[in-house]
């Protein structure tokens, strides 16, 4: 059999130990801290978690510039605790959650929100809105085993040195161990998955030139500049 094509080249996230991380799938998981949720027009009643999806081919390193991408008015930046899982599974138990994860990093959940909130608006699906090219920038990935279990911690987003973004991972209305029992009841979660776990309050527009950072503690930060708008 003859290739068409040169099938493409996997994504690689790389680890605080100097190892490649194969990137297999990327789930979110929507409004998942109170305020936040209250800040996009919804209770924050502790309804079951929901997600939604993005390319592995999204995920670019820190220290990299993104272009603004095409489409958009209103890009929003979503500062989040990632999880690397390390072993798959399914329907994993909450108390066994911690095994699975290879390690947690830093992260942004990049959107044109614009596009977004129509979609929701309209009832249809969010994936021009989220999935965006380079819109899931990526700081270096902590093995659990040299850091523990992220369970709680400051998480903070800046632009250009001033603070839009503050909380606290113990904030988060499903904590990780429930966000993977949940999601592998749907999903088996394999070798590669990365779990975007959500974003605090705060999130807001950026503009060619301006210069994000996220931080978490105990985790290298994530740190990204947007580009120029995107033209090929």
């Amino acid at each position: 059999m003859t290739l068409l094509f040169e099938p493409q080249v996997p994504t690689l996230a790389k680890t605080t130990r100097g190892d490649d991380f194969p990137v297999r799938r990327i789930f979110c998981v929507g409004r998942n801290y109170s305020e936040h949720t209250r800040e996009m027009g919804f209770d924050p009643d502790r309804e079951p978690p929901f997600f939604f999806t993005k390319w592995a081919e999204t995920v670019v390193p820190s220290g990299s510039a993104i272009c603004y991408p095409p489409g958009t008015s209103n890009f929003h930046y979503e500062a989040e605790l990632v999880v690397a899982i390390g072993s798959g599974g399914r329907n994993i138990a909450r108390e066994d959650a911690e095994k699975h994860i290879y390690g947690y990093a830093t992260g942004l959940d990049m959107t044109r929100r614009d596009l977004q909130l129509v979609a929701r608006d309209k009832g249809r699906p969010w994936d021009t809105g989220k999935n965006v090219e380079q819109s899931c920038p990526l700081g270096l990935i902590h093995p659990a085993s040299d850091v523990g279990h992220i369970q709680n911690g400051a998480i903070t987003l800046t632009v250009n040195g001033e603070t839009k973004q503050s909380s606290d991972i113990a904030d988060l209305i499903w904590p990780v161990p429930d966000v993977i029992a949940f999601l592998s009841a749907l999903y088996r979660l394999e070798p590669g998955d990365l779990i975007y776990t959500g974003t605090p309050a705060g999130v807001g527009a950026v503009v060619p030139g301006d210069r994000m950072i996220v931080a978490i503690e105990g985790l290298t930060p994530t740190e990204i500049e947007v580009g120029s708008i995107a033209d090929d």
